[in-house]
């Protein structure tokens, strides 16, 4: 840590000693009562740190969906292809082959390997295989790594708002508190340096970016990258790299921040299959990193899920050899939805910008007079079309919903003749 850097801000001081004083007098409650209650209601003796994990904001919606059968869903955030044939054969083929056993804590050699080969030609990174490379299951349990190997209670981790949903609360479990930058419509969603810098305290540990960005769509462009880079550099903090959407961008091709001097040393990228491949339920990513933090995740995953699913990871092999064209296609198609749904949004009165990245648009619903919750909970209840109220992802997305194009383009032009229909009547 710099301690010739800025002193922190007011807000930042304020809400770290508010998270660490609620976090006592719960703690204190809580023994109160586990003291009052042990030998008569065994409810009492869950974790006060699980108690305290909020519902998803997300899941509330979904739940609303599958109780409504002519529901139009824009909330899902996985793509709506199935994964192509080629990677689910060769799965099929890997159980008929006899390869349903453990695989190396780390992963397949072969696969790890292909990962190592694809970041360097597609992002311009170079990571060992043998040290600097672990196969997981899927990016959340990445993120799950990366942040047991280096938070200690009371770190701080700078979180970039909107953000996805679990990051806090992955934080808050390992008593860790996320510091919240907030990023704005009116600046494309990109990150102010300043307000960055404001965040940083000494307890600051690491910043969590994920870009393209689930809500936004947005990303964060080479120079902006490399302002944050210096930040990260000069205040001795780690960057979490959360990359699942690099392979679906639309205007640029990815750039990675780790790919930047002297960041390697200080970056663990976070990537899968998920997403690019069209694999959610085969659960596998991947994370990459210094040595030195890589054993220690190694260690924690060994203890904790052993190893990534055998079946997936020989499915990857196949994604990684053969499936750039069906990627480029599901990318292309993307594209056509993308580009609708953006206009279409902006000619009803909703404004929004132009996804760069993944499958998201996060239009502004301030001009109706609505909060993002309640437009999102009378448009589901009056016209059967589900989208995610902006505030699940953080204050700062709260004049906005998220609504995935991942879903077909009548699904998209019924969808939104649906919320032109419901603006018309406000």
């Amino acid at each position: 840590m710099d301690f010739l850097s800025p002193p922190p801000s007011a807000a930042v001081i304020i809400k770290h000693f508010q998270i660490i004083i609620s976090l006592r007098i719960n703690t204190y409650i809580m023994e109160k009562s586990l003291k009052k209650n042990k030998s008569k209601d065994p409810s009492q003796l869950v974790s006060q740190s699980g108690r305290m994990i909020k519902p998803s904001g997300i899941r509330e919606f979904f739940d609303i969906v599958y109780s409504m059968p002519d529901c139009i869903s824009l909330g899902v955030g996985e793509p709506d292809f199935v994964t192509p044939w080629r990677i689910s054969d060769s799965a099929i083929f890997s159980i008929k082959d006899g390869y349903t056993h453990y695989t190396s804590n780390r992963g397949v050699p072969e696969l790890l390997r292909m990962i190592s080969e694809y970041l360097g030609s597609k992002y311009n990174l170079s990571y060992d295989p043998e040290s600097e490379l672990l196969v997981t299951m899927g990016v959340s349990q990445g993120l799950d790594l990366t942040l047991r190997s280096i938070i200690d209670p009371g770190d701080e981790i700078i979180v970039i708002e909107p953000c996805y949903v679990s990051y806090g609360a992955n934080i808050g479990m390992l008593h860790g508190v996320p510091v919240t930058v907030p990023t704005f419509f009116k600046d494309g969603f990109k990150i102010d340096p300043d307000r960055l810098k404001k965040a940083i305290t000494p307890k600051t540990k690491a910043m969590l970016l994920n870009y393209p960005s689930n809500p936004t769509g947005l990303t964060f462009p080479e120079e902006l990258l490399r302002e944050v880079a210096q930040i990260a550099i000069k205040n001795n903090i780690l960057v979490i790299s959360d990359e699942i959407y690099s392979a679906i961008t639309y205007d640029k091709p990815h750039f990675s921040i780790a790919s930047l001097p002297e960041m390697k040393e200080r970056t663990i990228v976070l990537n899968g299959f998920s997403k690019s491949h069209a694999m959610t339920g085969w659960r596998l990513g991947y994370a990459a990193g210094p040595q030195y933090i890589m054993d220690i995740m190694l260690k924690i995953h060994q203890y904790t899920g052993l190893c990534a699913p055998s079946i997936s990871q020989y499915a990857a092999m196949e994604a990684l050899q053969n499936g750039d064209k069906e990627v480029e296609k599901m990318v292309s198609e993307y594209t056509k939805r993308r580009n609708y749904i953006s206009k279409t949004f902006n000619e009803i009165g909703l404004p929004c910008l132009s996804p760069e990245g993944a499958f998201y648009a996060f239009p502004d619903v301030s001009g109706t007079g609505m909060s993002s919750r309640d437009f999102a909970m009378d448009l589901i209840k009056e016209h059967k079309v589900a989208v995610v109220p902006g505030g699940a992802f953080g204050d700062a997305g709260i004049n906005h919903i998220r609504c995935s194009f991942a879903t077909s383009m009548e699904n998209i032009k019924t969808a939104l003749e649906r919320i032109k229909i419901f603006l018309s009547n406000k």
